[in-house]
């Protein structure tokens, strides 16, 4: 099993971040070079606990289906999404915020497990791990790009988020 781990800095509220983590929106603006869409399930807006959404990109070469759940989710703290079918052995994505004034330290702890046994325990040494670290690191680019600036309100404020959230966002 393959344990990713990365901290991003974001000056924004710790809300809007949260928000826009879960947002399916953002997450096909961020994976424009693997054309990834929401297929099935959410394929909008903010997802909420127990919400799935089944994904569809062309990852190394290969057009592959992913569909994942919300299992946890603790506004604004910290959501979980879980693989429930795809072509990983297992995929577990811990979703972590903290916030310090006015600055967000968003905090993926991101498990994985190729197929295919010792073969696949090669792959992700050899080049998965750095595959979905470099996959990772754009969407979270994304998102503190979006977060940071006016563009943000495009991706939570037309989803279903209570208006009384998006006030406590706008200090």
């Amino acid at each position: 099993m393959a344990v990713i781990r990365l901290n991003t800095e974001i000056r924004a509220p710790i809300e809007r971040c949260f928000d826009l983590s879960l947002s399916v929106d953002i997450h096909m603006a961020s994976t424009a070079k693997t054309n990834e869409r929401a297929i099935a399930g959410v394929t909008s807006g903010l997802m909420r606990l127990g919400d799935r959404v089944t994904w569809r990109a062309k990852h190394l070469g290969v057009v592959q289906d992913l569909t994942s759940t919300i299992s946890y989710l603790e506004r604004p703290r910290m959501f979980v999404s879980e693989m429930v079918k795809g072509a990983f052995k297992r995929l577990y994505h811990e979703h972590i915020f903290e916030a310090r004034g006015d600055l967000t330290t968003m905090i993926d702890h991101f498990e994985y497990e190729a197929p295919l046994g010792p073969l696949g325990r090669w792959a992700e040494k050899l080049f998965l791990t750095s595959y979905m670290r470099g996959f990772i690191i754009e969407r979270n680019e994304t998102i503190k790009r979006v977060a940071e600036s006016d563009e943000w309100m495009a991706f939570v404020c037309s989803s279903h988020v209570k208006p009384s959230l998006l006030q406590a966002d706008q200090r």
